[in-house]
């Protein structure tokens, strides 16, 4: 290994590698919010819904916890296109992602809920509080320590995730990292810097979730 030549090379190539890694930061968040928003919903009307709600939405959790995601984002690419939903690239792998995402935090979510007393639940509507505000200042605050951890463990299977998105054309940090290698042949240490980055990606976010779950803590 040429260390000096890779440290040329490196800094030659910042500014792409600089831009595919800020396109997998802003993937991976994009994906990461939606789909929470969006699992917080699911997991309620797994919960609460009516019978055929909890239906429909089981059926959306299993659809795609059990489709891998490499064939979910080749879904919202190719095929969303043939039925006239003209999405870019970058759109179609956030959306992939995105609902990847709520599959999991739905399932997540319910779990946590299920897990909370109903007793919680008749209490807050015996002082006339809404729904709403029963999720929001009893349920929530009570289920996001359960939540958490799995949480972040989804937030970061979603970073890992977005590497496949090198496949539909999108140059975040493993795309590009690719096009550097193409141009120097210096394989392995390009990839092992990308895994590098990686890591510290994922480590920024488990060490950001273990602080709030430390901070939401009950002493």
């Amino acid at each position: 290994m040429n260390f000096s030549l890779f440290l040329t090379e490196l800094w030659n190539a910042r500014l792409s590698l600089l831009s595919g890694l800020g396109d997998t930061i802003l993937i991976s968040a994009a994906s990461v919010v939606m789909g929470s928003v969006l699992g917080v919903f699911i997991g309620l009307a797994m919960t609460y819904g009516q019978k055929w709600l909890r239906f429909i939405v089981r059926l959306y959790i299993d659809f795609l916890r059990g489709t891998p995601v490499f064939v979910l984002i080749l879904a919202c690419f190719y095929i969303l296109s043939v039925v006239g939903l003209d999405l870019t690239a970058f759109q179609a792998g956030v959306l992939a992602l995105t609902l990847f995402c709520s599959s999991h935090v739905g399932e997540i979510v319910r779990g946590a809920l299920i897990a909370i007393p109903a007793g919680q639940t008749e209490a807050a509507k015996s002082v006339g509080l809404t729904f709403g505000q029963t999720f929001v200042y009893v349920l929530l605050p009570q289920a996001l320590r359960q939540i958490l951890p799995t949480w972040v463990n989804t937030a970061t299977e979603i970073v890992k995730a977005s590497t496949l998105l090198s496949i539909i054309g999108v140059v975040e940090l493993l795309l590009a990292t690719q096009q550097v290698i193409s141009r120097t042949y210096l394989s392995l240490e390009f990839y092992l810097f990308a895994g590098f980055v990686y890591f510290l990606l994922n480590f920024v976010i488990e060490q950001a979730g273990r602080a709030v779950e430390r901070r939401i803590s009950i002493p």
